[in-house]
């Protein structure tokens, strides 16, 4: 038994520690956290192995896993100037290491414009647009409604779109 939880996991991680990881980096903001985090949801899963019963996917599982232990690293690690500095989002490019992410041009657009929008519509828009989880999903992963998604989501969007436009990335008359 040890040694097929043992395989299940290692094969959880080639199959989703990349998309985890660019999550928790989306919040976090800082590569090498990131990195632990996405290490510890492994260890944590490993750990809890049985109870993970199969009612979600095992990447929904292993986002929650990854949420949650995110969330625990805020409470216990900033304070709340530091996680004012988060939300507002005004941040040194350079502090997102080339060899992280290879996003094309526009991606980089969508993601800094990302950045600036609540917390809540980003978290929605990783999820569910970024990462392709469904509603039910995305409500697992976040301990919300499926109702708060979908209005989450019906709100994210449009402040995303004008955030876009704020930023200058996009014209008006296109969205």
């Amino acid at each position: 038994m040890e040694k097929i939880k043992k395989e299940e996991i290692e094969r959880w991680y080639d199959d989703h520690s990349d998309a985890i990881l660019k999550f928790v980096l989306m919040l976090v903001k800082d590569y090498q956290q990131a990195e632990d985090l996405t290490h510890e949801t492994f260890v944590k899963a490993y750990l809890h192995y049985e109870s993970f019963h199969q009612r979600s996917s095992e990447k929904t599982w292993l986002f929650r896993i990854a949420h949650n232990l995110t969330i625990d690293y805020f409470r216990r690690h900033r304070s709340i100037n530091l996680l004012r500095d988060f939300l507002s989002s005004k941040r040194d490019e350079s502090r997102l290491p080339q060899e992280m992410i290879e996003l094309k041009e526009t991606s980089v657009e969508l993601y800094h414009s990302l950045e600036k929008l609540k917390e809540a519509y980003r978290k929605v828009i990783l999820l569910r647009k970024i990462q392709g989880f469904s509603v039910t999903d995305t409500a697992n992963i976040l301990d919300w409604s499926e109702s708060k998604v979908k209005s989450t989501q019906f709100r994210a969007i449009p402040a995303l779109k004008k955030q876009l436009v704020k930023d200058g990335y996009v014209y008006e008359k296109t969205i």
